[in-house]
């Protein structure tokens, strides 16, 4: 067991699961404005990522405490749960999840249930602990800095990064999980990480650059529909301007991410966080000096992937061939 020191003075250790050798692997605490998360998991490849359904004492606190408000205003409204339902855009047993904890409402529908029930912002308090708590204690962090990234680098294999999943990708994922999950916890699950696509279309926009291995784009998770539908995704996202795709082809010989994927994210203060993530289980690194090798490491692997020109003809040329 290691101790890390945040760049604010804080430290902390955390021990999480390891490889399959047996080891345990240590994570930091990671301090951000003020609060402090734990950081390790994002849940890419389909592992524990983007559950909206709290996994943890606090997160199921936060969430039941706010279900029981949701349910006394709705009450002192004179609404029962279909009328409220229909108002809010759910089925009166998806507004029942909500109220017992359940299921994790979004910060828009937060927003417009504040309106209904015409509770003068006392719901939109909770919006952020509530959206802190649709994933696990250990993606919180990561969550959270995806937020205030400046930019954000990937490596991925052997899928793709959850900011770049289609909504039907990310189902082909999930089918796969086993045990298998119930469709409410997929369900959450897909909103959760379609719900960190928004670093797409902040302003300021963040620089994002995601080198990705051959492999992903020619295996049909989710069927050849899916796959179709995903590549075109990947072309459209190529085309903005923040945002840099890059192949790595499978039959170059020199590639440097053959220690598997990772994720580098750059704060507004110049600090950058190093996440891994194996068997969905994750690090998130504070460590200045993991994060500039890192970066350097990434670097690399972007010079010996083909261009983002390239990539796209690339991309092209496999969705052709569908």
């Amino acid at each position: 067991m290691t101790e890390r020191t945040d760049a604010d003075g804080t430290t902390g250790t955390r021990v999480v699961p390891g490889g399959g050798d047996g080891t345990a692997t240590t994570t930091a605490v990671v301090s951000l404005g003020g609060r402090w998360d734990a950081g390790d998991g994002d849940g890419e490849g389909g592992g524990g990522s983007g559950a909206q359904r709290p996994e943890n004492g606090a997160a199921k606190g936060v969430v039941t405490a706010f279900g029981q408000s949701l349910k006394t205003l709705r009450l002192r409204e004179g609404l029962d749960r279909q009328e409220f339902g229909n108002r809010l855009g759910y089925s009166a047993s998806t507004i029942a999840s909500f109220e017992q904890g359940r299921r994790i409402p979004s910060p828009s529908t937060i927003d417009r249930a504040d309106e209904i029930l015409n509770a003068g912002g006392l719901l939109c308090l909770w919006k952020e602990e509530v959206e802190r708590a649709q994933y696990p204690v250990f993606f919180q962090g990561m969550a959270a800095l995806e937020k205030e990234a400046v930019e954000l680098v990937s490596y991925s294999m052997p899928v793709l990064n959850g900011l770049l999943q289609t909504e039907e990708y990310m189902r082909g994922l999930l089918d796969m999980r086993r045990p298998s999950l119930d469709e409410e916890t997929i369900e959450q699950r897909v909103a959760s990480r379609l719900a960190r696509q928004d670093i797409f279309d902040r302003r300021p926009a963040p620089f994002l650059s995601f080198v990705l291995d051959e492999s992903i784009l020619r295996r049909p998770y989710g069927g050849k529909a899916v796959q179709r539908g995903e590549l075109e995704h990947l072309l459209l996202l190529g085309q903005k301007r923040n945002v840099e795709i890059q192949v790595m082809p499978l039959d170059q010989e020199d590639n440097a991410g053959v220690n598997g994927p990772f994720t580098v994210v750059t704060r507004k203060d110049g600090k950058k966080f190093v996440y891994t993530e194996a068997r969905g289980i994750g690090s998130l690194q504070t460590d200045p000096e993991q994060g500039v090798l890192a970066a350097a490491l990434y670097g690399i692997i972007r010079s010996q992937a083909l261009s983002p020109r390239e990539s796209t003809e690339f991309i092209e040329g496999v969705l052709g061939s569908l």
